[in-house]
């Protein structure tokens, strides 16, 4: 049993967005054979409620309360400290201050990093040996919002991907091992990192397909009249923001044409202002729950669920727990590419409006097909997608730290 630093960017709890179901199962797995020291911040007030089942699986725990509004003022002192804004953004002296003392008190074995940013907070990993998981290549999702946004916030964007590239880089020669989501992730940052070939690999997402089914009796949250199309997911994220937006604008009004009782319902914590507009107008047909306490009936009932963002990284697993409940989703290229599984036969990708209405008007039009696509969908994710599985990848690497 090793003594394990686990710094995360964000409470491992609850698992209701994409980042906390990964770092809250990676705890999971991580405690079934270390003792675990969790260093981590809230962002949500809501999330202190949940501090007592987030402790009890932990030896000690420091967490930071975060203020979005005054974090992203702390951000801008990396203009001109010339690093990513993502790094002061996190910083914290009291985390900082807990993390030496435990330090001095234990002998720790290594240390388990979530998100890139909380690197910052092991300066010695030829020390202390420390595995990284960066989920995802963040460099490249600000270098892709730098495409979809005007100045000056396409070059606020545009810097952040280079300074952060730049820090990653720098992570990954620091770290015993590190790892990404997907397979092309790594090739991604090989590509930009051709010096941490064979320091990164994949590990990837998984889902519990047991609280994820469809044998649960869920009663449904919705009218017997709707048609409800659904989209899940924290609406306070951009590319989820701009995905429902988009899909409420460009998908919405030609399906509700031909079938108006359909109703486009954006299920998340946090809408942001641009997603609470979308249901301003009763006449257009889109719902907006904000937090829901459980998203499982919202997904068993839908008639179709949609994952249409355009900017993407990584595996979604708002597409693996649809799938696991024997749901047919209609997902983004940029979200179907890196699942494993038969499009056509497991779920449909959509790259355009008219190839989102083709495919929700034929699964309305046909809802044996639709039943035997969930089927082999919730098949697919039982074969491939346990979490246990996936996860064990950092096991050796723990159990023997040395390089």
């Amino acid at each position: 049993m090793a003594k394990l630093l686990y710094l995360v960017h964000r409470l491992p709890y609850p698992p209701n967005k994409g980042d906390k179901v990964r770092s809250y199962n990676l705890l999971k797995h991580l405690v079934q054979r270390h003792q675990i020291y969790l260093g981590a911040f809230i962002d949500d007030p809501a999330d202190a409620a949940y501090l007592d089942t987030v402790r009890a699986l932990c030896a000690d725990m420091y967490v930071a309360r975060l203020s979005p509004r005054l974090a992203k003022l702390r951000s801008l002192t990396g203009l001109f400290s010339g690093e990513a804004l993502s790094l002061p953004y996190y910083r914290d002296r009291g985390l900082r201050d807990w993390i030496f003392a435990t330090r001095a008190r234990e002998s720790m074995d290594g240390a388990v990093i979530f998100s890139s940013v909380m690197a910052d907070y092991i300066p010695d990993m030829d020390q202390l040996p420390t595995l990284v998981d960066f989920v995802d290549m963040d460099s490249a999702k600000w270098t892709q919002y730098a495409t979809t946004h005007r100045w000056p916030l396409s070059w606020i964007y545009q810097r952040e991907g280079k300074r952060l590239l730049s820090f990653e880089r720098a992570v990954a020669l620091r770290a015993r091992h590190s790892f990404f989501v997907t397979e092309a992730e790594v090739a991604l940052f090989h590509q930009a990192a051709p010096e941490c070939a064979g320091r990164v690999e994949a590990m990837c997402n998984g889902v519990d397909a047991d609280f994820f089914s469809p044998d649960h009796a869920l009663a449904s949250p919705y009218p017997a009249d709707e048609t409800p199309i659904v989209f899940t997911g924290a609406m306070d994220y951009w590319p989820n923001v701009d995905a429902a937006v988009w899909f409420a604008e460009a998908v919405l009004p030609a399906l509700r044409k031909r079938h108006p009782l359909l109703r486009f319902y954006v299920v998340g914590r946090s809408p942001d202002v641009a997603v609470q507009a979308l249901a301003a107008d009763p006449g257009a047909g889109v719902m907006v729950t904000g937090t829901v306490d459980d998203v499982r009936p919202y997904i068993a009932h839908a008639a179709v669920i949609v994952a249409p963002l355009r900017i993407a990284r990584g595996i979604q697993n708002k597409v693996l727990e649809a799938m696991a409940m024997a749901q047919v989703v209609v997902a983004s290229t940029a979200c179907a590419e890196p699942i494993d599984a038969e499009p056509g036969a497991e779920l449909l990708c959509a790259a355009t409006a008219e190839e989102y209405i083709a495919h929700i008007e034929a699964l309305l039009a046909d809802p044996e097909m639709a039943q035997r696509m969930g089927a082999a969908a919730r098949q697919r994710v039982v074969n491939r997608y346990g979490w246990h599985a996936h996860l064990s990848k950092i096991d050796r690497y723990i159990e023997d730290p040395t390089p």
